[in-house]
């Protein structure tokens, strides 16, 4: 059996020493806090070192994930109407009547509403590398939006959602999205009054231009 001989004072770190070596470690782990951390999980990035490195853009995919999965949740299942009561009762009997000679009278016909003029718009936005823009129609529930738009010079993220109007904060409704896509072509109708559209950023070391056309029954377009 060996003895370990303890080490003397003269080899023990001094007080000094521990409280740089302490001080070094409490710096390190601040500068990844808000460097790495936060914006890669919160998309906080105080210091513009977490966008240039893509960790801003991990943290608002996240958020956007998580906002998607709390309104997931919380929208209301849809229950089946009950069936109509079934009539058990006896049919009257009918009763016979003399035959009337109908007395002719001019046919008017019902006059219905013009149908509203669709709008169509064509508009076109240019994205430096890890730039995002949105461009957003004003629409009533129940109206319909046919669009389609192009990405020349490299592909983009995307996502088509609605916000309503006076809504809770961060809340909205996705209709689709994808990553790295050059087009996309459909059409979505309004479940609120608000604004509903499109969010791209580039991802790609180049300038981008979105060529966006959107025909239908909306009131206006904001970018």
């Amino acid at each position: 059996m060996f003895n370990t001989p303890l080490p003397t004072v003269n080899e023990l770190p001094s007080t000094r020493r521990l409280l740089r070596s302490t001080v070094i470690a409490i710096l390190v782990a601040a500068g990844l806090l808000v460097t790495v951390v936060m914006p890669s999980e919160y998309a906080i990035d105080p210091t513009g070192v977490g966008r240039t490195l893509g960790l801003t853009q991990m943290g608002e995919l996240k958020l956007i994930l998580a906002q998607e999965a709390l309104a997931e949740a919380a929208a209301p299942q849809a229950t089946a109407p009950a069936p109509a009561p079934t009539s058990t009762s006896t049919p009257a009997p009918v009763q016979q009547f003399a035959q009337v000679q109908p007395i002719d009278k001019p046919v008017t016909k019902p006059v219905t509403a013009p149908a509203p003029a669709l709008k169509t718009n064509q508009m076109s936005v240019t994205l430096k590398p890890g730039e995002g823009t949105e461009i957003k129609l004003e629409m009533l529930k129940g109206k319909t939006v046919s669009y389609e738009w192009t990405a020349t010079g490299g592909l983009v993220n995307y996502d088509t959602h609605g916000e309503p109007y006076n809504g809770e904060k961060g809340y909205f409704h996705s209709y689709n999205k994808g990553k790295q896509v050059k087009s996309n072509k459909g059409e979505f109708t309004a479940l609120f009054d608000g604004t509903h559209g499109w969010f791209w950023r580039n991802r790609s070391n180049k300038d981008v231009t979105i060529s966006l056309n959107t025909t239908g029954d909306y009131l206006s377009v904001k970018q």
